[in-house]
């Protein structure tokens, strides 16, 4: 009795257990979801301020917006794309790591933009643009570098892959065409029957055309030769004698 409570006490426990577990990834999950919610609505509101101040007359104000939107544009579309390609190419991990260290840099640069946009010495600001200007164009160049090699690497591969499936629909096609071969054999055997029956009557008729006629032998008399013999009658005693046949019955004499 106390074994079998022992046991109901240690299932209660792992059932209870399994539900706290439960219940908390639950919760991280729901916490992952709010917190991307969060975080793409924030994006998002940021990248319309910024296209609205970009739109804005000329001014430092508008070009630290451009600049900053120009940078987010392209650090999101290169990591978008590296993620993608990673989980089919084990190569581009590599070239995700790269572009990790270099947002660390775009995200350094996005903190000064933001940071300048508040300043409220244009003149200092706007004399920093030239240098804010080559940064951001240097942190761009190297995550596009990094974007279209991937993209270009992605369509190289699918290029070869549909060369080869071509290939292999190619030959599938033509088995499933066999009979085509087969009337061009059926086709093509006439021909082939007539010339080998004038190979094999060629060397005939070039035997009887070549073949020289026999001249008479000098000092041969060709008249007995071209005359008819005469026929003549066989000695009995001379014919060869079988044992199946009787023998002959001799001539009585009166």
């Amino acid at each position: 009795m106390a074994e079998a409570i022992a046991i109901l006490a240690l299932l209660f426990v792992a059932f209870v257990a399994l539900g706290v577990y439960v219940t908390v990834k639950a919760v991280k999950a729901a916490k992952r979801g709010v917190d991307r919610t969060i975080t793409h609505a924030r994006r998002t509101v940021e990248d319309t301020t910024l296209r609205a101040k970009s739109y804005a007359p000329g001014g430092v104000t508008a070009e630290l917006a451009q600049l900053r939107l120009s940078l987010r544009t392209s650090m999101r579309a290169t990591q978008d794309a590296l993620e993608a390609g990673a989980a089919e190419d084990a190569s581009l991990k590599e070239s995700l790591e790269l572009f990790r260290r270099l947002s660390a840099h775009g995200h350094e640069l996005d903190a000064d933009l933001k940071r300048l946009e508040r300043d409220p010495d244009r003149a200092g600001v706007a004399a920093q643009l030239d240098e804010l200007r080559e940064r951001t164009e240097r942190i761009t160049h190297s995550a596009e570098s990094l974007r279209w090699a991937a993209r270009d690497r992605a369509r190289k591969f699918a290029d070869d892959d549909l060369a080869s499936l071509g290939a292999q629909i190619d030959v599938e096609a033509g088995a499933l065409r066999h009979w085509t071969v087969a009337e061009q054999d059926d086709l093509s055997w006439p021909e082939a029957a007539e010339g080998q029956a004038s190979a094999q009557s060629w060397p005939a008729d070039a035997d009887a055309n070549a073949r020289p006629t026999p001249e008479p032998e000098a000092g041969r008399d060709t008249s007995d030769a071209d005359a008819p013999k005469a026929i003549t009658a066989q000695d009995p005693r001379q014919q060869p004698f079988y044992s199946w046949q009787k023998s002959t019955r001799p001539e009585t004499t009166n």
